[in-house]
């Protein structure tokens, strides 16, 4: 893998005639969503390489064309769906100039080869606009109503531009005649797809009959077209989605050669090639091969046709002899570029592909691959190193093969049984080639990398997106199996519904298990689990970190997932945990886990001991061990550095990658070239100098460290230029779906949902073959449409006029002539108001009633003949049924014949309530309900009047009745009627999938027993939506109802603000859970202690027995904040208002006194019992230790924390407990480079020194080092306070002090035999008068009181302890053990990039000799770097290292447990002071601070001794 960057772009766009094109001098564009990016063909070893990107429109880009003018070279145009059409400098990446002349979609482009400065651009309703860039002028054309498709500028006339459109319509038009139709040839059927020029001028290059059939086009536009030289003398191609290309003449203006496609047998495909839907016929004419044509297939194939053939034409395929070299989808555009000895013809297809061929071997050269959607997960193989697996949100898996030297970018890719975006990838730590794969549709499947096989997919499927894979060992019920049984690791799926799936790979068709029943069943857990949202497992196997929605993150120990500590850290839904690798030259850091949230903010925790002890019960940690700030937004992906100790990179919604030392908390590198949020990144496993990541700007961006400009994350303005960056890019047009529920909403913004089209039932194809775009991650449709118009053409952008009439509307609307008349309308009286006369329920017989008198007389005689005949004759009956109204004057049999009129009458009129009451006049009530109920008609008064058709159609009736209530959006009113029958759980149940929770509690509290559990779950149900949508009171209601207290109180707590948190704490407390309690005032009191709002704190810590120590903490660290502030250092002061109470005034008593006293007189610690349990409290909480960035307030809270476990020890007469105490302050202060702090701790608690100590302990070591550090501080005292002497005074008089000479070679590698003593040199000896300066005293320095000096010499001899053998000795070997450990680590690192150098040698060799010598050369660079080094052999390394092991392990356990100043720094101090201050340093002191210099010094610590004392 070489060292330049790389890149996997987004994929070139779909269903455009011209989004791609070549440029002179190797320069190739295509246009990739709403961007160009840039490609520089054929210059340098590589074949290609990615210049970048052209950015500036904010929809797709739709045409893209190339000026090929001298002195314009480099410039380019681009059109978009934005309506603007761009022209570029390619060389700045800049728009020169810019136009917006087209209202509609722009569906085609192009520049004029024979004119420098014109753009030809045309639209989906016709329109031509010819715009010239230089003068800044245009003309527009009309010549067809019809849709354009394509646009090409004749290479031979500056004035003939052919245009192809939507029906199969060629036109060719002259531009100077003001766009005059020379040719209309007629001949194709269907959407002209392409149009290309012969390259040669003139008819001679072709011998072609005519065409049979073809006289009709001899008379374009009806009339003859005179011979002019513009009109003669070339010919013109143009492909159709007919399957046709045909040949023109444009001199004849008539068709002279029809080619048909052939139907190719594809190899290993399995598509129909009849399919019109699935042809794009694209053609291209080489640049001086006039009777060549290179034209698309059905099924991606390119053709070279022969023209020169009568008869059947004859056509070539494209790298015929070579498997799978083809595109396997349709090609869209085709364009070619000239390299210095040879033509190149660029592709590119739907197959995500941009191909370049050889013109003359018809071979293909090289393969860009793309992306078609965000980049939601990368991962590296463990054990085939370099193959980086993509997962891409176009439904398919890429792997990457980053080791490949002929081919950057040798990708292979997997799209079977997918159908979805592809969310989470994970390797198998052991299995070559087995990756395992999560989507968006919650599937999850394993893929074997080395064969063509459709994956396995588990049978268990999630509900919602899957977002992280992990490979573990068994847990029950897996791991209970025998050994045969037993796979070595499992798969571990987390999804969006926050749970954990757990797989075995063996037998993925069986079921997968959740992971929570055995942690509830393990660890007694009686309340809500919380949603999981990542796992993680350590290395080792041994561990398992589970990250929460609640942003809580929880530890178990494996096999039966025992939870071991809890870490509440994050307030947010955790996105990201990561364990630290375990072949580090420390390892201690295995222990290290990072995790990002959606707060901005990565948090690193140690959990060696609680790892190490395994506590009975969880540990809460509260505490981070380190803390990396900076990102704006958030995180999304971490992964540790496999090559560094301690190093750490991140992915971010700010859209920058940023690289940290976490042991420093030191930003050291930010990325930031994406141009979108990022969702993953990994570190190359091989170069420790390269760093992969993936966004959802499409991109998989490779990048050096080193090549980096900036450090930390933009913040300010220039992270608002970031996020304009970002959303520049096109906008989904996303349909309006249902809010999703819980990681997923979260989540969200990463992992959308498919909104597409269902998935093809054909399984050969990948997902996208039938799919729409899926939220912007596919920049257009396939054209599925019925009537075959490709998506890029149907979509009709409005028009100036409708977007003006859209405004005009409402401004009608606001008529003050409408409005006034109303407010001045009279008020009349109700009684006055005129009654609405009631509808007619018998309105035909009524009708008939009121006819002519002729008429009713007649009436009058037919119903006298009937009432009066026997029998009906035929002309009597016919009569009476043409007067229906008088069947309310016959029998019964009339009667009905006539509601059966009026009803259909008032069906008929839209009146169906009135049939109904016909219906039941009639006595046919249950037909009317069955009626009404099939066509959902049903009403209350029809509901009303069921009971009497009877009970059982009553209860029909009211279960329709709800049916079309639910169906009309009326689900409280359905569960009404429910509960009329007495179907309570069903009313229940409607209102609850309904989400009308508040009603579903309300019925099932009045109607249902009190201990039904399905009240228990509509509790527990609407709690999880409102803890999900933010409502957290709401929710702590419902888990109260519930009875569930213990998750009332922690969804209470997750705002985290200070009312939140004391309301979570003392409900708490009410609920009897004393340990979430306290740990919920505990965090409230820090968060009061942030702003200095002390008095708050205490308050929120007296609620709780159990805090009583802390109480004393909180206590203590007021007085010392009181106290550093009336010091009035520069870094204690805070802008924020501090509340003190008033004992914290300061008084004249010392503060070991005030403390005491406050104690007693507040908290009531009076006894030694009190004090031993307030010990107890506080002894098991541990903090992280100090660094130089550890904030200001932490450091002193860690610091007040150790000084109260000295306090209470002290007032127990706990020495040894006291004496730890205090020396863990001092050192916390010491390791955070905060000097002034640690002079303050020991001058407040060791005002009379140490010698009270001494009393007590003795040699005990723990006093040794505290003493050593308190004589630290004095040395420094004494050197500050030296007299300035000004250096022209000092002459070389006083007493020489030997200086030891310059160190052997292996000393200065720092890894020499330390351990034994050396006799000093004796020329070294003499060199002092040559190197340490002898001072001449003035005669008033002389003068100065003698008492002065006797006090530095008793400080000075204080400071002997200081100058320790023994710890010099230990402090010696652990430097030489670190040193010895580096260089181990730099070897092997060597070792890989050896390995790799030898491994591209060889392939090299295989494929481009050339290259050789290059890699040769460098590999000698850097072994001639590593001989001026003269590093030692591994075994002399090896040696070395175990002697210093031997060495450290023969040292006490009490020295090494306990710091120790540096005492070759006190020695270099010790030896200046004595040479500025003479008389005040013994000459023994001298000597021995010498010899150890001598001993254990290296040349740099000389070169500083000489500079430091001259």
């Amino acid at each position: 893998m070489g060292p330049e960057p790389r890149m996997l772009t987004p994929s070139p766009n779909w269903y455009c005639s011209r989004s791609s094109d070549a440029g002179p001098g190797g320069l190739f564009g295509f246009a990739a969503r709403n961007s160009v990016y840039l490609l520089q063909i054929g210059l340098g070893q590589s074949p290609f390489h990615v210049l970048g990107e052209l950015v500036g429109h904010t929809e797709r880009v739709s045409g893209f064309t190339f000026s090929h003018h001298v002195g314009q070279t480099t410039f380019c145009a681009s059109s978009s769906d934005d309506g603007t059409v761009k022209i570029w400098d390619v060389d700045t990446r800049t728009v020169v100039t810019e136009h917006t002349l087209h209202q509609n979609t722009i569906s085609a482009l192009h520049w004029s080869p024979k004119v420098k400065d014109l753009i030809v651009s045309g639209d989906e309703k016709g329109i031509v606009i010819c715009y010239w860039n230089n003068r800044n002028d245009s003309q527009h054309f009309f010549p067809e109503p019809r849709t354009i498709f394509c646009i090409t500028c004749s290479p031979h006339h500056e004035d003939l531009v052919a245009i192809g459109y939507k029906d199969g319509m060629v036109v060719v038009i002259d531009i100077s005649r003001k766009g005059d139709i020379l040719h209309r040839l007629r001949g194709h059927d269907d959407e002209i797809h392409s149009i290309a020029w012969c390259p040669l001028l003139g008819e001679e290059c072709l011998t072609i009959r005519p065409e049979e059939n073809s006289d009709e086009h001899e008379i374009p536009n009806g009339k003859v077209v005179q011979q002019t030289p513009v009109t003669k003398g070339c010919y013109l191609a143009t492909g159709s989605k007919d399957q046709t290309i045909r040949i023109w003449s444009c001199s004849r203006g008539r068709g002279v050669m029809t080619l048909k496609l052939p139907f190719l047998k594809r190899r290993g495909g399995g598509v129909d090639p009849t399919v019109k839907e699935r042809i794009w016929l694209t053609i291209f004419w080489p640049t001086g091969q006039p009777t060549q044509l290179v034209s698309s297939c059905f099924g991606g194939e390119l053709l070279l046709w022969d023209l020169t053939h009568s008869g059947k034409r004859k056509c070539t395929l494209f790298s015929s002899s070579s498997e799978g070299q083809n595109h396997s989808r349709i090609v869209f555009n085709l364009c070619s570029v000239q390299t210095e000895d040879k033509e190149l013809l660029l592709s590119i297809s739907m197959d995500r592909d941009v191909k370049c061929w050889d013109m003359t071997t018809l071979e293909c050269c090289w393969t860009l691959p793309s992306l078609g959607g965000f980049v939601y997960s990368l991962a590296f193989s463990p054990v085939d190193m370099g193959c980086l697996a993509i997962g891409v949100g176009d439904g398919m898996i890429r792997v990457w093969n980053t080791l490949s030297i002929r081919n950057n970018h040798d990708v292979k890719t997997f799209w079977q049984g997918i159908k979805s975006k592809v969310t989470s990838l994970s390797w198998h730590p052991a299995k070559e080639g087995c990756l395992a794969f999560g989507t968006d549709d919650g599937k999850v499947g394993m893929y074997d990398t080395y064969s063509n096989k459709p994956p396995q997919i588990s049978s268990t499927y999630h509900k919602k997106t899957v977002y992280s894979l992990a490979w573990g060992p068994p847990v029950p019920p897996i791991s209970l199996g025998g050994d045969g049984d037993r796979p070595a690791v499992t798969l571990y799926s987390c999804a969006g519904e926050g749970i954990i799936l757990q797989h075995n790979p063996w037998k993925l068709s069986g079921e997968a298990y959740d992971i929570n029943k055995v942690i509830r069943d393990t660890n007694a857990i009686k309340y809500k689990l919380p949603a999981h949202t990542e796992i993680s497992w350590k290395a080792d196997g041994k561990i398992m970190a589970l990250g929460n929605e609640d942003g809580s993150i929880e530890v178990f120990q494996a096999p039966n997932l025992k939870l071991i500590c809890t870490i509440q850290q994050h307030h947010k839904l955790v996105n990201a945990i990561r364990w630290h690798h375990e072949h580090g030259t420390n390892p201690e850091l295995s222990y290290l886990i990072a995790s990002g949230s959606n707060n901005a903010v990565i948090y690193v925790h140690n959990l060696k001991s609680v790892i190490e002890s395994t506590p009975e019960s969880p540990v809460t940690i509260t505490e981070p061990f380190r803390t990396l700030s900076g990102h704006t937004a958030k995180i999304t992906s971490l992964a540790w550095s496999p090559h560094h100790d301690g190093r750490l990179v991140s992915a971010c919604y700010d859209g920058t990658v940023q690289v940290w030392d976490v042991l420093r908390e030191e930003p050291l590198c930010n990325y930031r070239g994406h141009r979108g949020r990022l969702l993953c990144v990994q570190w190359s496993p091989l170069d420790p100098d390269s760093i992969f990541s993936g966004a959802d700007d499409f991109c998989v961006h490779k990048w050096l460290i080193s090549m980096q400009d900036h450090t930390r994350p933009p913040q300010g303005k220039k992270s608002i230029e970031l996020e304009k960056k970002r959303l520049s890019q096109p906008k989904p047009k996303i349909k309006k779906k249902k809010k999703l529920t819980g990681k997923l909403a979260t989540k969200q913004e990463v992992i959308e949902l498919v909104n597409g089209e269902d998935c093809p039932k054909d399984n050969s194809l990948p997902i996208e073959n039938g799919v729409s775009d899926q939220e912007g991650e596919e920049e257009v449709q396939e054209p599925e449409i019925s009537n075959g118009m490709s998506s890029n053409v149907s979509k009709e952008l409005p028009s100036y006029s409708s977007i003006s009439s859209g405004f005009e509307k409402p401004k009608m609307s606001i008529n003050p002539k409408v409005i006034v008349p109303k407010k001045e309308l009279p008020k009349e009286k109700p009684a006055l108001a005129k009654k609405k006369k009631a509808r007619s329920i018998l309105p035909v017989s009524t009708a008939l009633d009121h006819r002519s008198k002729e008429e009713l007389h007649q009436d009058c005689l037919v119903l006298a003949t009937v009432k009066h005949s026997k029998e009906l004759n035929e002309d009597l009956a016919v009569n009476l049924n043409e007067r229906i109204h008088l069947g309310l004057f016959t029998d019964r049999t009339a009667l009905y014949r006539m509601i059966e009129v009026e009803g259909k009458s008032h069906l008929e009129n839209g009146h169906p309530d009135l049939f109904h009451q016909l219906m039941l006049w009639k006595g046919d009530l249950k037909g009317v309900l069955q009626a009404a109920a099939e066509r959902g008609e049903l009403t209350d008064q029809l509901v009303a009047m069921a009971p009497v058709a009877g009970y059982q159609m009553w209860l029909w009736t009211v279960e329709a009745f709800a049916k079309q209530l639910c169906f009309q959006d009326q689900y409280v009113k359905a569960a009404s009627h429910l509960l009329s029958i007495h179907k309570v759980y069903e009313a229940v149940e409607l209102l609850k999938s309904n989400h009308f929770y508040r009603e579903a509690i309300a019925i099932a509290k009045a109607r249902l027993r009190p201990e039904d559990p399905i009240l228990k779950d509509l509790y527990s149900s609407w709690g999880a939506i409102l803890e999900r949508d933010g409502h957290y009171a709401m929710a702590a209601k419902c888990y109260l109802g519930a009875t569930s207290a213990y998750d009332a109180a922690k969804v209470l707590a997750k705002k985290g603000d200070v009312a939140s948190l004391r309301t979570a704490a003392e409900l708490a407390l009410i609920a009897e859970e004393k340990e979430l309690s306290s740990s919920f005032s505990f965090r409230c009191a820090q968060e009061l202690l942030s702003v200095r709002n002390w008095v708050g704190a205490q308050e929120v810590l007296q609620q709780q027995e159990c805090l009583l120590g802390q109480r004393l903490v909180f206590c203590l660290h007021e007085l010392l904040s009181k106290h550093l502030e009336e010091r009035q250092p520069p870094e204690w002061k805070s802008s924020s208002f501090p509340s003190y109470h008033s004992w914290a005034i300061r008084t004249e008593s010392s503060f070991m006194e005030k403390v005491t006293t406050v104690w007693k007189s507040t908290f009531g610690l009076e006894t030694t019992e009190q004090c031993q349990t307030a010990f107890q409290q506080l002894h098991g909480i541990e903090y992280p230790p100090a660094t130089g960035h550890t904030l200001s307030k932490q450091l002193l809270f860690h610091i007040s924390h150790d000084l109260t476990l000295a306090v209470l020890s002290q007032q127990t007469a706990s020495w040894h407990e006291a004496v730890r105490a205090l020396l863990a302050a001092v050192t916390r202060s010491y390791d955070s480079g905060n000097f002034t702090l640690m002079q303050e701790i020991c001058t407040l608690f060791l005002p009379e020194g140490c010698d009270h100590l001494r009393e007590k302990l003795g040699e005990e070591p723990s006093f040794k080092s505290l003493e050593a550090f308190f004589s630290y501080g004095q040395l420094y005292d004494l050197w500050w306070n030296l007299p300035r002497t000004p250096l022209i005074q000092i002459q070389h008089v006083a007493d020489p002090v030997p200086i030891i000479g310059t160190a052997s070679d292996d000393e200065q590698n720092g890894l020499s035999d330390n351990s034994s003593p050396e006799i000093p040199d004796p020329e070294a000896l003499t060199q002092l008068n040559n190197v340490l300066p002898q001072v001449a005293i003035p005669s008033k320095a002389l003068e100065q009181d003698q008492s002065n000096t006797e006090k530095k010499q008793l400080a000075l001899s204080a400071c002997e302890v200081l100058i320790s053998q023994m710890h010099a000795d230990l402090q010696s070997t652990q430097k030489a053990i670190t040193e010895v450990q580096e260089t181990l680590a730099e070897m092997i690192r060597q070792h890989q990039r050896n390995q790799l150098c030898k491994a591209t040698v060889n392939s090299t060799e295989e494929g481009d000799p050339s290259m050789k010598p290059q890699l040769c050369s460098k590999n000698a660079d850097s072994q001639s770097k590593e001989q001026v080094n003269e590093p030692l052999s591994l075994a002399e390394l090896t040696k070395r290292l175990s002697e210093a092991n031997k060495r450290l392990a023969g040292f006490p356990e009490s020295i090494k447990i306990f710091p120790f100043p540096d005492v070759l720094e006190c020695c270099l101090v010790m030896l200046h002071i004595g040479s500025q201050c003479s008389g005040c340093l013994s000459l023994e002191m001298q000597q021995q601070a010498l010899e150890l210099l001598q001993k254990y010094g290296k040349s740099k610590v000389y070169k500083s001794y000489q500079i430091f004392c001259t």
